[in-house]
């Protein structure tokens, strides 16, 4: 029996999961007892470091834990539960840390790095330890926008380090008691491979220092997204679609492409290093509990161990019982269905709207509500721009490019407006505006779509995430557009973007996972192998 500490936030469901596809039973930590006498403990951390800290304190976790841990009892951190060990970080100054180890958990430089850190990042052990007795140098997910230095790790805690500007701890361990910053959750094979010799083994053992940790930098690899529009066709049945420029339909019929569960597992399979759904039918008249896309997610996360997404209908609403939801609730619901990441598209664009209206945040989107509670690093914005053509930069207030392809009536000048309700509105408001505001309200990531680009298979608009990327430090996904593996290398070596993202292609099998990635290793782009 696996016993889960689940302090009541993020996704904890893969972790769940994950333990019981690899054959054991797993039970939540409903007391300070069940932590005590837990014959092994795991402690996936997820929300930011504050958040965390003040629910154990609340809980009563905090000695319980420091005394497991200081008896050397079986234990296993994940993520902000490795930041935990530290005394504090500069996430919330002045929330104590479990205080194992000294020092502050520091935030990336966001001046010279995209930030948080995510995607698939390899690690340098510097001792051998049986959890990676089956470990052969694959990478490993990570989602953070703080880290602990190697510096403040002493040699007996010190196992691995990964490299993102500079050389951080990405795992620690003494005696039986370890912590990743890494999700082997969400590692694919790899990660359960650790997972499970945490699990099967009555002790960690760990031996002489390796030459592994002399070893070159480690390299943060880009990510293939695969997409999935999910929505009910005429019939009612949850459907993954594919839209032309948003038209979803052909001959009448909403386009069928397959089931959002059985495609997820497939493209799991063939190597998609995240997942996102879309939810692109309102469902805001449902009661919160039967969401369609929450079963989606629920059935989802028991199959695939890679990250998924949820975007669509993440905002507040009543529903047709009169029960008043907010966004953080709708949120909330998401993540412990499964979600790792919320995406947020209209209500980016009325926060954004709103930020430049007053010239502060006032705490009250959507965008400040789930980053606050979740971190950052959980929040996305799917940006649905379209160009507006000018004849000089002058004859707009809009951030504008110069571009390499003209207007219908030459014109050398354009600037992207931002749409809301799938692009069928568009407001005063370009692109640069929105992706400024929502970086400041708390965003971690942009999910760039381009509306011109939809359903043409002609390569993505580089132009579009050049110029945003020039304006922004949180990472951005590429998408609209893909047609071939060659437009995935062309994303890469012409931009700074670091992941793309595909539908239709890999729904119709016109574009394999597999061909891309050997596509962009073919041109030395770091790939998940």
């Amino acid at each position: 029996m696996i016993t889960l500490l689940d302090y009541g936030a993020g996704n904890v469901r893969s972790v769940r999961n994950a333990i019981r596809k690899l054959g054991f039973e797993v039970k939540d930590a409903a007391s300070v007892e069940d932590i005590i006498a837990a014959d092994k403990l795991i402690f996936p951390g997820v929300g930011s470091f504050g958040l965390v800290m003040s629910q154990l304190q609340n809980d009563g976790y905090v000695e319980p834990l420091q005394r497991r841990i200081s008896e050397n009892r079986s234990f296993l951190g994940i993520c902000v539960a490795l930041q935990a060990f530290f005394e504090g970080s500069e996430e919330t100054p002045g929330i104590a840390g479990l205080g194992i180890l000294k020092g502050q958990v520091k935030r990336f430089p966001d001046k010279i790095l995209s930030v948080p850190h995510i995607g698939w990042n390899g690690i340098k052990l510097h001792k051998r330890c049986s959890l990676f007795n089956d470990y052969r140098g694959e990478k490993l997910y990570f989602v953070h926008s703080y880290h602990g230095s190697a510096e403040d790790v002493p040699e007996q805690w010190n196992l691995a380090t990964t490299d993102y500007g500079e050389e951080f701890t990405s795992a620690i361990c003494h005696g039986n008691v370890a912590a990743f910053q890494f999700h082997p959750e969400k590692s694919g094979a790899a990660g359960l491979s650790i997972l499970r010799r945490f699990l099967e083994d009555e002790e960690i053992t760990l031996s002489t220092p390796t030459q592994a940790g002399q070893a070159g930098r480690t390299e943060l690899a880009k990510r293939v997204i695969a997409c999935l529009d999910v929505r009910s066709n005429d019939n009612g049945d949850l459907v993954v679609t594919k839209g032309d420029q948003y038209d979803v339909r052909e001959q009448g019929e909403v386009r069928n492409l397959g089931k959002p569960v059985d495609l997820a597992q497939r493209y799991f399979r063939e190597g998609a290093d995240e997942i996102t759904f879309l939810n692109i039918t309102g469902f805001r008249d449902f009661p919160l509990s039967d969401q369609p896309m929450l079963e989606v997610l629920k059935r989802t996360s028991e199959k695939v161990f890679v990250p998924l997404t949820i975007g669509g209908g993440i905002r507040e609403f009543t529903d047709s019982d009169g029960n008043f939801h907010s966004s953080l609730d709708v949120a909330s619901e998401y993540f412990r269905s499964g979600a790792d990441k919320i995406s947020i598209g209209s209500d980016a664009v009325y926060a954004a709207e709103k930020f430049h209206q007053h010239g502060t945040a006032d705490g009250s989107s959507s965008i400040e509500q789930i980053s606050r509670v979740y971190g950052a690093q959980a929040v996305v914005i799917s940006v649905d721009p379209r160009r507006v053509y000018v004849k000089s930069a002058e004859d707009t207030t809009h951030q504008t490019i110069e571009t390499d392809y003209p207007g219908p009536d030459g014109e050398r000048y354009c600037w992207y407006q931002c749409t809301v309700k799938g692009g069928r509105e568009g407001r005063d408001l370009d692109v640069i505006q929105l992706v400024t505001a929502c970086e400041k309200l708390g965003a971690g990531e942009i999910l760039l779509n381009c509306i011109d680009k939809d359903g043409t298979n002609s390569g993505f608009d580089i132009e579009l995430i050049n110029h945003v990327k020039s304006f922004t430090t949180i990472p951005v996904i590429a998408s609209s557009g893909a047609g071939s593996a060659l437009h995935f290398r062309e994303v890469f070596t012409q931009t700074e973007a670091e992941a793309a993202l595909a539908a239709g292609i890999f729904h119709r099998r016109e574009v394999e996972i597999s061909s891309v990635k050997k596509t962009m290793e073919s041109y030395d782009i770091v790939i998940r192998k």
